[in-house]
């Protein structure tokens, strides 16, 4: 995966299941050809929101086989890697390269709260025994480790470490590591929450949940805003931000889910101990989107958009 591929919109996607807890692979693809007709750059698979932590290796690797098989050719395939040892993160860096994924998304160790040298050497470690290309999560606020910049100085020296999904949720973060390297890592937004104020700021891309289901309205406003179209972005932007705010709670798999059966590309299975939502904790979330689809802004003309066109 050349190092340039790491840029736009790569959703985060979710895993839908049938009613008999198997993967719904038809609902899959159908949700994966709305986000390539919305104009995403690339796919995340089997991440924390793809609900990876009930799933098998096998069905892991038979999600990356279908996404492969479903994109258009040259689109990224990024296989989240969330593992409690070094050694199981390794098995799967090394299959996920022989079925043909084009990256690794890298969590730090499940679990175990490793130090700052245990982290780095666990990071580096995997990314030796792969020629992948490596995306690494720094998310301190859901997964207790924070990689700092001195961490990512080290980090910086492995080749194949290409890209930094940041989820610290201090948006001055993003600035920070631009000060510090330079363009020597691909920066992407983490948290939805905080689209526009990253890519204003200069991140490459986002990696997104509520694009599972509203995938047009995030690639419009990560365009609009590249291209310096701050006005017609903020719009979109403000009537997305309560929809936006479903991915920052501890149910955001079932918030997304339902959000993605509403607009037609999804289904609200989640695999145990999950549970789908109900009573007025559902209605709650219900009324949150409904309102959206029922103002759903008219978006300008977004893809293919460069910095000296008239946005109409």
């Amino acid at each position: 995966m050349n190092k340039e591929l790491w840029q736009g919109i790569f959703p985060a996607l979710l895993t839908p299941f049938t009613a008999e807890d198997t993967i719904d692979f038809d609902l899959f693809v159908k949700n994966l050809n709305a986000q390539v007709k919305a104009g995403i750059s690339g796919v995340i698979v089997a991440g924390s929101l793809g609900e990876a932590s009930t799933l098998s290796k096998t069905e892991k690797y038979e999600l990356v086989k279908s996404a492969k098989k479903a994109l258009p050719a040259g689109m990224p395939v990024v296989l989240c890697i969330a593992e409690q040892s070094t050694a199981e993160a390794v098995s799967i860096a090394k299959e996920a390269e022989s079925i043909g994924a084009d990256g690794l998304m890298v969590l730090p160790p499940m679990r175990y709260k490793a130090d700052d040298d245990e982290t780095v050497a666990y990071f580096t470690t995997i990314a030796n025994s792969t020629a992948l290309p490596l995306m690494i999560y720094n998310n301190p606020v859901d997964y207790k480790i924070e990689v700092t910049l001195a961490m990512f100085e080290e980090l910086a020296k492995v080749p194949n470490i290409h890209a930094i999904k940041e989820s610290t949720r201090d948006v001055s973060n993003v600035t920070r590591i631009f000060n510090k390297f330079g363009d020597r890592f691909k920066v992407f937004c983490g948290v939805d929450t905080l689209i526009m104020e990253e890519v204003m700021l200069g991140a490459d891309g986002v990696v997104g949940g509520l694009v599972d289901a509203f995938p047009k309205e995030t690639v419009a406003i990560f365009n609009l805003v590249k291209a310096g179209y701050y006005k017609e972005a903020l719009a979109i932007y403000r009537w997305y931000l309560p929809l936006l705010e479903l991915d920052i709670h501890p149910k955001l798999v079932q918030n997304i889910k339902l959000a993605a059966a509403q607009m037609g590309i999804g289904s609200e299975y989640v695999r145990a101990p999950r549970l789908v939502l109900k009573g007025a904790e559902r209605e709650s979330v219900l009324s949150i989107i409904n309102k959206a689809i029922e103002t759903q802004p008219v978006l300008p003309e977004y893809l293919d958009l460069a910095a000296d066109e008239t946005v109409a």
